[in-house]
C-alpha cells in the first residue's frame, strides 16, 4: 500500500511539475518589471565572475573529498554569502533596478506566495526522494546527507546548532534563492532561455553543496525551484519551498525516532 501511494503521489508530481512546464514553455521570457528596465552587459559580467567563483569553489570542494566542518566555518560561510547578496542587492539598485518588483516580490502578497511554496514543495518531494532512492540503490551511495547535515545530527552543542538551524532555514533559503533562482536564472534566461537558464542554475546550485551523492536530488530541488519561480513570478515563492525543505530536515534529524529517516 505504502508503495502504491508513493507511485501515485509521484505521478501527482510528474503532472503537476509537467504542466508548469509546458505553460512556461508558452509563456515569453520577462526579465524587467513594469518600467521594461532589463539585464544587461554589467550584469553579465557580474553573473560570469560569479559562476567562475562558484564553480571553481565547488570543485576544490569536491575535490578534496570529505572534510570536517566545524562551527567558525558555518559562521564564515553565512557571513560570506550574506556580503554577496549585498553586494548584488546594491549593484541592481546603482544600476536603477526596484528589487522587490525585479524580483516579483512586491507584485504577490505573502501569504498567496507561502501557500503556493508550500502546496509545491509537497509536490516536488516525491520527485526530490525518487532521485535520492534511485542514486542510493544504484549509484553505491551509502549516504546522501551532507557535512552540514552529519555536523547537525551529531553535535551535542546548543549554539553550534542553533548557528546550523539559522544557517539553513533563514539565510540558505533567502541568498541562494536570491543568487541563483534570480540574479544567476535572470541573467541566463535573458541571453540563452529559459530551459538553460534551469539546466545551468540547476547544475551550479547542486554543484555548490560539493557533495556527490546528493547531486541529482538537488539538481531536481533547483528545477522545481526555478519552475515554481518562473510560473508564480514571486521569489517569495522558491524562497518558501527551500527555508520549509530545510526545516522538515532538521526537523526530522531533531526528533529522529519521531521520523522515518
Amino acid at each position: 500500500m505504502t508503495t502504491l501511494i508513493g507511485a501515485l503521489l509521484l505521478v501527482v508530481s510528474l503532472y503537476v511539475y509537467g504542466a508548469l512546464a509546458r505553460q512556461l514553455r508558452n509563456r515569453p521570457v520577462v526579465n524587467s518589471p513594469a518600467d521594461g528596465k532589463q539585464f544587461g552587459p554589467p550584469e553579465v559580467v557580474v553573473a560570469l565572475a560569479l559562476v567562475i567563483f562558484l564553480g571553481s569553489s565547488a570543485w576544490k570542494q569536491t575535490a578534496a573529498g570529505h572534510f570536517e566542518i566545524r562551527t567558525g566555518m558555518l559562521v564564515a560561510s553565512l557571513l560570506f554569502t550574506i556580503a554577496i547578496v549585498v553586494f548584488l542587492a546594491t549593484f541592481l539598485k546603482l544600476r536603477g533596478f526596484v528589487l522587490g518588483e525585479v524580483t516579483g516580490m512586491a507584485r504577490v502578497p505573502f501569504g498567496r506566495a507561502l501557500i503556493t511554496g508550500l502546496i509545491l514543495l509537497v509536490l516536488a518531494y516525491p520527485l526530490v526522494y525518487s532521485v535520492d532512492w534511485l542514486v542510493v540503490k544504484f549509484g553505491g551511495a551509502e549516504s546522501s546527507r551532507q557535512e552540514i547535515v552529519e555536523l547537525f545530527s551529531s553535535s551535542n552543542s546548543l549554539s553550534q546548532r542553533i548557528v546550523v538551524i539559522l544557517l539553513a532555514v533563514v539565510v540558505a533559503p533567502m541568498t541562494e534563492e536570491f543568487v541563483f533562482r534570480f540574479f544567476l536564472f535572470k541573467v541566463v534566461s535573458r541571453y540563452g532561455g529559459r530551459a538553460v537558464a534551469v539546466l545551468v542554475t540547476g547544475v551550479l546550485f547542486a554543484a555548490v553543496h560539493a557533495h556527490l551523492p546528493s547531486f541529482a536530488p538537488l539538481f531536481i530541488l533547483a528545477v522545481c525551484l526555478s519552475l515554481a519561480y518562473e510560473w508564480s513570478g514571486s521569489l517569495l515563492v522558491p524562497m518558501t519551498m527551500h527555508s520549509t525543505f530545510n526545516a522538515l530536515t532538521m526537523l526530522a534529524l531533531a526528533f529522529p525516532q519521531s521520523v522515518n529517516p
